[in-house]
C-alpha cells in the first residue's frame, strides 16, 4: 500500500486533478501554512495558486465556465487541501456550497449572472444562516425581509461567517412571513424562510449600504480565513435577488447546501488526520528512546495502527456520502455520519500524533501544535456531534420503522 485513503473507481481525469492539487499542497501550501497561521495572514498567494488550476469552478457545470466534476472529485481535493491546511479548504467550501445551491436552485438568471464568474473565482461565496442567539436551532432565526415595492428590506444580524470579509456574494437566510398568517409562519416556522443573494464589496466596515462586516473574529484555530458577522440594517434586496425567484423555500435550500459542506467537513476532518498520522509516523521513526526508535515499541506500534484505521474507516465513509449525493439520492444519512465519524476521529487521530510527538507536540515549532488546534473546528463545523446524532437516529428509525 502506497499510502493510506486510496479511493477505487476513479477516473483517469479524476486521478489527474488529484495528483495536481497533491503536488500543490506538497509544493505551495506545506511548507508555508505554519508561519502564515501563526500570524493568522489570510493566504492570497496559495487563493490565486488555486484560481489558476481551476479549482474555483470545480464542481460548476462546463456551460458556465466551470470543470463539471462530482461531489467526490470535489470531496477528494478538499481531503488533499485540508492535508496541507484545513483553513484554505474552508475558504473553497463556502464557495462551492453557494455555487451548487445556485446550480440547483436558481433561476435562469442568476446562474447566468453569478456562476461564470464564480468559477473563474472573479466572485467568492459565503453562506449565512446562524445568528448569535440560536446556535443549531435555524427555526429561531430572527433577521427578517420584509417586501417594499420591487426591494426587500433586510434587518437583522448574522453569525459565522467563513469568508464574510473576503466574499462578494453571501448567500443569507432570513425569515420572510410573506404570504403567511402569523398563526401559521409560528406554525411552520421553516415555511417563512428565504435565502436572498447578497452582492457586497470585499473587505470590512460598510460594505454596501445597510450591510457592515464589523471584522474578523479572532479564533483559537482555523486561522487565515476570515469568519465573521454579518450586520444588516435596512438593507434593500432587489426581489430578482431572491434564491430561485419565490420566498419561503430558503430553509431547504440551505439543507440541500449543507449536505454538501457535511461532506465538505467529513473530508476536512479525513485529511487533517492524515497529516497528523504522517507527522506521527515519521516522528516516531525519528525519536529513540531507550536505545531504538520509539516506533519500535509496542506502544506506539498500537497508536499507529489505532490511527491508521481511523483514517482509513473515515475516507471510506467520506466517499460513500459523496457518492451518494453524485447519485441524485437522499444522502442526510450518509452525510452525517461521515461528519460525525470524520470529526470525531480526526480529534482522535491528531491528539495521538501530539502525545507521540511527547513534549514537542506542545512546541509551536512543530505542524501537530497547528493540527491540535484546528481539529476542534471540525466537531461543531457544519452542525454539531449531538445534531448529526439527532439527524441519524432520525433516518434510522424511518428505514426501520417498527411494523407492530
Amino acid at each position: 500500500m502506497a499510502r493510506l485513503a486510496q479511493t477505487a473507481g476513479l477516473t483517469d481525469i479524476q486521478q489527474e486533478i488529484l495528483s495536481t492539487v497533491r503536488d500543490f499542497v506538497d509544493k505551495e501550501i506545506i511548507p508555508v501554512a505554519t508561519e502564515l497561521e501563526h500570524r493568522d495572514e489570510y493566504p492570497q498567494q496559495i487563493v490565486d495558486g488555486l484560481k489558476e488550476l481551476g479549482l474555483f469552478g470545480l464542481m460548476i457545470p462546463e456551460e458556465y465556465g466551470g470543470l463539471g466534476e462530482s461531489l467526490l472529485t470535489y470531496a477528494l481535493c478538499v481531503e488533499e487541501i485540508a492535508r496541507g491546511w484545513m483553513s484554505v479548504s474552508g475558504i473553497i467550501n463556502t464557495h462551492f456550497i453557494v455555487a451548487y445551491m445556485l446550480k440547483q436552485h436558481g433561476t435562469q438568471e442568476q446562474k447566468d449572472h453569478f456562476l461564470p464568474r464564480m468559477a473563474a473565482g472573479d466572485i467568492r461565496g459565503a453562506f449565512s444562516m446562524s445568528e448569535p442567539g440560536l446556535g443549531s436551532d435555524v427555526s429561531a432565526i430572527t433577521s427578517k425581509a420584509v417586501k417594499d415595492g420591487e426591494e426587500y428590506v433586510l434587518n437583522g444580524q448574522k453569525m459565522w461567517l467563513t469568508n464574510g470579509g473576503t466574499s462578494s456574494l453571501v448567500a443569507v437566510l432570513v425569515r420572510s412571513d410573506e404570504g403567511l398568517t402569523p398563526e401559521e409562519a409560528a406554525a411552520k416556522p421553516h415555511k417563512s424562510m428565504t435565502t436572498f443573494l447578497v452582492e457586497k464589496e470585499p473587505g470590512f466596515g460598510e460594505v454596501r449600504p445597510g450591510l457592515t462586516i464589523p471584522g474578523k473574529i479572532d479564533k483559537m484555530g482555523y486561522k487565515g480565513v476570515d469568519t465573521t458577522e454579518l450586520i444588516m440594517d435596512g438593507l434593500r434586496i432587489p426581489a430578482d435577488r431572491v434564491l430561485g425567484g419565490a420566498t419561503g423555500r430558503g430553509f431547504y435550500q440551505m439543507m440541500d447546501g449543507v449536505e454538501v459542506g457535511r461532506v465538505n467537513v467529513a473530508a476536512r476532518g479525513c485529511g487533517v488526520a492524515q497529516r497528523a498520522f504522517e507527522l506521527g509516523v515519521s516522528y516516531a521513526q525519528q525519536r529513540h528512546t531507550f536505545g531504538k526508535p520509539i516506533a519500535q515499541h509496542q506502544a506506539i506500534q498500537f497508536k499507529l495502527a489505532e490511527m491508521a484505521t481511523k483514517v482509513e474507516a473515515a475516507h471510506a465513509m467520506m466517499v460513500n456520502a459523496a457518492r451518494k449525493k453524485d447519485s441524485g439520492e437522499r444522502n442526510d444519512l450518509e452525510a452525517g455520519m461521515a461528519k460525525y465519524l470524520a470529526s470525531e476521529y480526526c480529534k482522535e487521530v491528531v491528539e495521538d500524533a501530539f502525545r507521540i510527538h511527547g513534549g514537542y507536540g506542545f512546541s509551536k515549532e512543530y505542524e501537530i501544535e497547528r493540527l491540535y488546534r484546528e481539529a476542534p473546528m471540525l466537531l461543531i463545523g457544519e452542525g454539531t456531534a449531538e445534531i448529526q446524532k439527532m439527524i441519524i437516529g432520525r433516518r434510522l428509525l424511518e428505514e426501520y420503522r417498527f411494523q407492530g
